[in-house]
């Protein structure tokens, strides 16, 4: 009989707690059942094993993600949008570095997360709407914007930007820069 309290999401939220306090290289499923309280075996009743966990983990950092790019670019169109979308996208890396990290880098072709990775996706196709973009050059601007936000978050949470200006100020202008670019 499984723990009173514990669910797959009890398991879930125990081992985004290890990803955020240890980085995704430590999640194992001890560590997860020592946060929990419970005996390792415990856990099979609610996740088959630690694949099946990543992937679990993996779909709540993407659906993390997706509300915050939703309630990011709601009530918002064109700039205003696609830059509140890229301010979110900074904000969540940022506050989540590990966590962030262990979001599957492609969703779409993994079955398990293909409708959490094509939610993040249609709210990025729909702040880019008003640009009337032909499906091609869609493409390629939601990848320079997933590029741009990615990368500087990244730099950013690895303490890579050692120069003195402000950081603020240069994501603004990346920002302007790929908008000149729509």
């Amino acid at each position: 009989m499984p723990r009173a309290g514990l669910s797959t999401t009890a398991v879930v939220d125990a081992a985004v707690q290890v990803i955020d306090e240890h980085g995704a290289s430590q999640l194992t499923l001890a560590a997860v059942a020592a946060r929990c309280g419970v005996a390792t075996p415990s856990l099979y009743k609610h996740v088959g094993n630690l694949a099946e966990l990543r992937t679990l983990v993996g779909l709540r950092v993407l659906d993390e993600l997706a509300d915050r790019f939703t309630e990011a670019a709601t009530g918002r169109s064109g700039a205003e949008a696609v830059t509140a979308l890229m301010h979110a996208y900074r904000a969540y890396a940022t506050a989540h570095p590990a966590r962030y990290a262990a979001m599957p880098v492609d969703p779409l072709h993994q079955p398990e997360l293909a409708a959490a990775g094509l939610r993040q996706l249609q709210v990025i196709q729909a702040a880019l709407r008003p640009w009337q973009l032909d499906p091609s050059a869609q493409v390629h601007a939601i990848r320079r914007l997933r590029v741009m936000a990615h990368g500087f978050a990244s730099l950013e949470s690895a303490g890579g930007f050692g120069l003195p200006e402000d950081l603020d100020e240069t994501y603004r202008q990346l920002i302007d820069s790929f908008l000149d670019t729509l």
